[in-house]
């Protein structure tokens, strides 16, 4: 990417808009507490403010979050940060025996080949192709090794056994084997993460784009907590969806715009980050997210900023996902802003080559501090003087964004 991609932050700021905001922030397919979201915040607003200057301060807020004073370009902040946690069905998907896994791999493979969604899907970005190979890689390489094993155990004991004892402790020891080799696998998952994968494309594509019931009864939730900062006196409203909880933010705003906001509500922002809408939207029956991204891009009522990387392989980066999936509207449309936080340039040469390979860590580089920032800081964004609005007023969109239609299913009822 150009440098000229990336505006730089200015040393003059306008007059601060901000004093109290309330900060939503909706995970992806994340089994994770909101606990590691606080003090993956606490850390990284340290790292932070030893670079830019910002003095931010954590104080205990609600269960699922916390409280930000900070005093950032000269203005003071207060912020409350909460998560929106649906990581219990995250952990409850996850628990599913090594049997589940690899039938939600083939069932998952066949919805994306079936449909062609994934040949369209990967057509847009390389590394969204990576992502998406990484973990079927990974599983059916273990397979093998835990057949092979196995197979390799029975004809050993076949061989030194005569007659069918010989076999049938041949089959005993092999089964035990193959078995134990896929539990050692899933137990390195924490590092792998291939068994995590599988279960976040299973989960997104098993009604084929539909959410499924659970989810949408947490996602009118969340609706209804949103709802109620937007009654409050706050100067801003600011819901952060990450990964394919940008995706769930969709829906939600455009569900409560279309029920319509109180009256003299603040400013109402949204961020998304790191987002996999394409994934979704792609597929046929994913025409509840396909109407959201048709109703939401064209709403004067809120403010959204759509930031990726390239450098992030877990995204479809500068990918505009109302255009890329074809539901644009011929005119009116306003939003996303598409912008790049270009890793390359925002991160130092030596953490960039430290980090250029750690793409798990990369997808969560947008929630954390960088030493070279340019106009993208999560800090001065969920903690600074300015909404949303008047911090990209004047914005120009990425030039190397991909607005090509490229789904397949366009379809909005």
């Amino acid at each position: 990417m150009n440098a000229s991609n990336i505006t730089k932050a200015t040393t003059t700021t306008p007059a601060a808009t901000v004093r109290r905001r309330q900060v939503f922030y909706i995970p992806g397919f994340d089994p994770s507490p909101a606990r590691r979201y606080r003090e993956m915040y606490r850390r990284e607003a340290a790292l932070q403010a030893q670079v830019s200057g910002h003095d931010i301060r954590l104080h205990p807020g609600k269960k699922q979050g916390w409280q930000v004073a900070a005093t950032i370009d000269g203005a003071e902040v207060a912020a409350e940060v909460e998560v929106l946690v649906w990581s219990d069905i995250v952990r409850a998907r996850m628990h599913q025996g090594i049997a589940a896994t690899y039938g939600q791999l083939a069932r998952t493979a066949w919805i994306y080949l079936s449909t062609g969604a994934l040949w369209r899907v990967l057509r847009l970005r390389k590394g969204p192709a990576i992502a998406i190979g990484y973990p079927v890689f990974h599983l059916l390489w273990q397979l093998v090794v835990a057949l092979a094993v196995g197979l390799g155990l029975f004809w050993a004991l076949s061989a030194l056994i005569p007659g069918v004892a010989g076999q049938a402790v041949g089959v005993l020891a092999g089964l035990a084997a193959f078995v134990t080799l896929l539990r050692l696998f899933k137990r390195l998952d924490g590092r792998l993460r291939a068994h995590w994968l599988i279960h976040d494309y299973a989960y997104a594509s098993q009604h084929r784009g539909a959410h499924p019931a659970e989810l949408e009864a947490r996602m009118t939730a969340f609706g209804a907590q949103i709802r109620a900062a937007l009654e409050t006196d706050v100067d801003e409203v600011l819901v952060v969806g990450h990964s394919s909880g940008a995706i769930l933010t969709i829906s939600i705003l455009s569900d409560l715009i279309r029920a319509g906001l109180p009256p003299g509500h603040p400013p109402l922002g949204f961020l998304s980050l790191g987002q996999m809408v394409p994934m979704l939207s792609f597929l046929p029956d994913a025409t509840r997210l396909r109407a959201d991204l048709h109703y939401l891009c064209q709403r004067d009522e809120v403010t959204w900023i759509d930031v990726t990387a390239p450098g992030d392989g877990c995204c479809f980066a500068l990918c505009d996902p109302v255009a890329v999936t074809g539901v644009a509207p011929s005119t009116g449309k306003k939003w996303p802003l598409v912008i790049s936080c270009a890793f390359s340039q925002t991160l130092s040469p030596e953490k960039w080559q430290t980090m250029r390979w750690r793409w798990f860590d990369l997808h969560f580089q947008y929630l954390c501090a960088f030493d070279r920032p340019g106009d993208y800081d999560y800090f001065r964004i969920t903690a600074g003087p300015l909404t949303l609005a008047d911090r990209y007023r004047d914005r120009a969109p990425s030039k190397s964004r991909i607005e090509r239609p490229m789904s397949g299913y366009r379809s909005l009822s």
